[in-house]
């Protein structure tokens, strides 16, 4: 069981987890700058996927009286998670947590204590280092927008204050361990330390060096130690906020006139901009998840071009033979169910196979924002759980069979059985689907449970809604006290 356990740790390549120069090994050369530069790109791609893409793209969608108030909600939420990112947030994710490590990392940079601009880490080569700073600001982006996009689920009915509240406490009992969970390990260069340690060790030291190696590969979160692999955040971000937005849905309740009323997006205009954000930021959201600027990079690039269309084109032409008329609104729900799908295998799939992914996304997710959310009577305002939460559950499955070398996907490396180099080991399908199975059952259940606890706690304490008064009136003045549009 140790030794399988060690072949699947030493084999996710898929995690991205931070070695701090301060506690792994030291490097030989300092940041190339143009890998530097790529990941600055790339972080400030991931924000403009946040603000002003996702706030526009939600903001359309909403009535003319609740526009303000979505454009507020996420630009708050973004400032707010930035400073919680900071404080204790990087250090949860992306430290060891010592007996709790395989959930949740500690407070040992806390106020991101001991990190410096000189503070260097691990990408997923070895011997190839990144500014540690470079690191917490490219995954501050995703802790922003991941609970940004519950807001879609509830928009236009929830209480500002109970938002602010929930999202504090939403991303410090569900974010920060499943990123953990899912993105933490010891990295290339402490593993690669360790095996090499056993190959050149003497008999009598043998036993005691394979210990050591061991405690590297155990230095873990608990899905990453399954063998999971998420290139992007399909579990993280996806799956997580589908899954708290679900609840968020059902525990808040319906919009006032809900099935009554009419409630069509007010700026389809708007939605288009938002989309086409969104796409443009997600190469930084994919692209900048292989840490480098390599070829495994471009290799996320073309998967974010070909299985997002794939999955919009789908979409559009099921609607088309549905309902009789292709939608704008369609196509670019389609577009993000696609981008949604392929985030978790942009870096291990092959981009043609990644084309039949984003046509099962598109699909799939049109059954059940159109189809399924009215038989089952639940109001999700912005269908967070009908794209990002079934999207990201059938990209993290999906994962297991792309990432198959038989299907032209790239594999898992392994950085034991060569120290100081990687090669891609051996893969068998199902045993990946396995691991991607209980990967995705952990989120929703994680994710699931905790959020209800929170609604239910924030519901009987501040309130979670506004009065049916200020919620016919609109949050943008009742809220506010502002409008979106001043005629």
């Amino acid at each position: 069981m140790q030794s399988r356990l060690t072949s699947r740790l030493a084999s996710a390549l898929g995690a991205l987890a931070l070695v701090p120069a301060l506690a792994g090994p030291a490097f030989a050369a300092a940041p190339d700058k143009g890998d530097t530069t790529f990941m600055f790109l790339s972080t400030v791609l991931v924000l403009l996927m946040t603000i002003p893409g996702l706030a526009l793209f939600y903001g359309g969608l909403v009535r003319t009286k609740n526009m303000a108030s979505v454009l507020m909600q996420v630009f708050a939420i973004t400032c707010l998670i930035a400073i919680v990112w900071v404080t204790y947030g990087y250090s949860m994710a992306f430290t060891s947590g010592g007996s709790l490590n395989s959930y949740v990392g500690g407070f040992s940079k806390l106020f991101l204590s001991g990190v410096t601009g000189e503070s260097l880490g691990g990408t997923f080569s070895n011997d190839v280092s990144m500014y540690e700073y470079a690191f917490i600001a490219f995954q501050m982006t995703f802790a922003c927008i991941t609970p940004a996009l519950i807001v879609g689920a509830f928009a236009e009915r929830i209480k500002f204050s109970a938002l602010l509240i929930f999202s504090v406490l939403w991303v410090t009992l569900v974010y920060f361990p499943i990123a953990h969970m899912v993105w933490y390990w010891a990295g290339p260069d402490a593993v690669g330390a360790a095996a090499k340690a056993v190959a050149e060790a003497t008999a009598d030291k043998k036993a005691e060096a394979q210990a050591a190696l061991d405690a590297v590969l155990a230095d873990a979160g608990l899905i990453f130690s399954w063998g999971a692999i998420d290139f992007a955040g399909g579990t993280v971000v996806h799956i997580n906020a589908g899954i708290a937005g679900l609840v968020g849905a059902i525990m808040v309740g319906k919009r006032v006139g809900y099935g009554r009323e009419h409630m069509a997006p007010h700026s389809l205009t708007m939605t288009m901009i938002g989309a086409a954000l969104l796409w443009v930021g997600w190469f930084g959201f994919n692209c900048g998840s292989n840490l480098e600027a390599n070829g495994v990079s471009f290799v996320a690039m073309m998967n974010t071009f070909t299985a997002t269309a794939a999955a919009g084109l789908a979409w559009m032409f099921i609607e088309w033979i549905v309902k009789g008329k292709p939608s704008l609104l369609g196509l670019v729900s389609g577009v993000v169910a696609g981008l949604v799908a392929v985030t978790p295998a942009s870096g291990f799939a092959a981009p043609v196979p990644a084309i039949f992914l984003g046509l099962v996304a598109g699909i799939v997710c049109f059954i059940f924002v159109t189809s399924v959310k009215g038989a089952l009577g639940y109001d999700d305002s912005l269908d967070v759980f009908g794209i990002h939460g079934v999207g990201g559950i059938i990209g993290a499955l999906g994962t297991a069979i792309l990432a198959s070398p038989d299907f032209g996907g790239s594999g898992i490396l392994d950085y034991v059985s060569k120290p100081g180099s990687a090669i891609v080991a051996p893969y068998d399908i199902m045993t990946q689907l396995v691991a991607q199975s209980k990967a995705v059952a952990l989120t929703i259940v994680w994710s699931g449970t905790i959020s209800a606890v929170l609604f239910l706690l924030l519901k009987f304490t501040i309130g979670l809604r506004p009065s049916t008064e200020e919620e016919r009136e609109g949050l943008d003045v009742a809220e506010h006290g502002e409008r979106a549009y001043n005629y």
